[in-house]
């Protein structure tokens, strides 16, 4: 399959990276509206991007999942491998289970428990 470049006319979300996956949703309007006309496509993943800053960047995907679609005037979204990208502990409540490998015959102590976390409600 062909690679795709796709020409954006704003500057880039700055976590974008190479080897994100890019979609794509036709839109349609509703009323005052601009709604999704169908459902996600995954266009591929994403193998060069130049000019993010700019007001001309583009992408490019090899290869290419569209086919013989177009992605003119649709919604271009991304995302990330959750192998790579792995965040903080996300959401309201977390239950953390602490065990030992040993037999409980020898007294054993935690010297250190570390915690980090991202507020996902705001």
């Amino acid at each position: 399959m062909a690679s795709t470049t796709i020409t954006f006319s704003k500057p880039l979300n700055t976590s974008i990276q190479i080897g994100d996956t890019a979609y794509y949703v036709s839109t349609g309007s509703s009323g005052n509206f601009t709604v999704n006309a169908s459902n996600v496509i995954e266009i591929g993943p994403i193998s060069a991007i130049t000019n993010p800053n700019s007001n001309a960047p583009t992408i490019t995907i090899d290869p290419s999942l569209i086919g013989n679609g177009s992605v003119n005037n649709a919604f271009i979204l991304f995302s990330k491998t959750n192998c790579a990208n792995m965040s903080s502990i996300l959401g309201y409540y977390n239950e953390v289970k602490v065990a030992s490998n040993g037999d409980g015959s020898e007294h054993e102590e935690i010297f250190q428990v570390g915690m980090d976390y991202f507020v996902s409600s705001k």
